[in-house]
């Protein structure tokens, strides 16, 4: 196991090490907030270019959370490297999603059991045909018993990744496109984390908090962004710990 990427973009402390499942926010900011609230003796393991990793336990199992940055490049990077240099065998995506569907709503959990996406990446793998990557089934299946013993709505269904947050085509209509498709929720990370998963060998799943509805305008507000948050992370960190067994 190196201590070093090749890409020079983690260094591990010394000493320090990741986890077997690694929690991945976007922000690094964020990955520091689940560390000190969340793990307990949690230890900072990367600093490099300020994305921020730390290690350390919950309920007795050992859990990593990182940051990966906006969009599929950024995470792709960062989960390649943990899948394929530090010895990480799951990654968990914890982030923030629009509502697309109908029956979705606000402050919702999405666990995305695929996802769809308009990412050239996939083209690296030079498959006839198109990739259509999934969520490991164990760890959907634990993420949906622990939704159901904590007493929160979770959705299960299909997420559309978009290389785009801002999409320079508005008459493409791509948010209706992918709601008459039955894709739950619009994001910008997931299917790039089940394509490398997929190509290592490894496992991911992407849990979501739905922040706002594209179609409806709902939208939540700072507090119960926060509440919501705490309910998926609940989620997230009871599937790691089934993980690491």
């Amino acid at each position: 196991m190196m201590t070093t990427s090749p890409s020079a973009c983690i260094e591990l402390k010394p000493g320090t090490h990741f986890a077997k499942c690694v929690l991945m926010p976007g922000d690094p900011l964020r990955a520091k907030y689940i560390a000190e609230h969340y793990l307990e003796n949690p230890v900072l393991v990367n600093d490099v270019r300020n994305m921020l990793a730390y290690t350390g336990t919950y309920q007795g199992k050992e859990v990593s959370v990182m940051g990966s940055g906006m969009g599929i490049p950024s995470l792709g990077l960062y989960a390649t490297e943990l899948y394929e240099f530090f010895g990480v065998d799951s990654i968990i995506r914890v982030g923030s999603a629009g509502g697309l569907g109908d029956d979705v709503h606000v402050r919702d959990v999405v666990i995305a059991i695929g996802a769809s996406s308009n990412t050239g990446f996939q083209d690296a793998v030079d498959l006839p045909g198109f990739l259509a990557p999934t969520a490991d089934y164990g760890m959907l299946s634990d993420a949906v018993e622990a939704a159901k013993e904590l007493g929160v709505r979770a959705d299960v269904g299909r997420v559309y990744t978009s290389d785009f947050f801002y999409y320079p085509n508005p008459e493409a209509e791509i948010n209706r496109k992918a709601r008459a498709t039955g894709h739950l929720a619009l994001e910008m990370e997931t299917a790039g984390l089940y394509l490398q998963a997929a190509v290592h060998g490894k496992k991911a799943l992407s849990i979501l908090t739905i922040s706002d509805h594209i179609f409806t305008g709902e939208a939540l507000s700072a507090a119960e962004r926060q509440d919501s948050f705490h309910e998926m992370m609940e989620i997230a960190l009871k599937t790691a710990a089934k993980a690491v067994g």
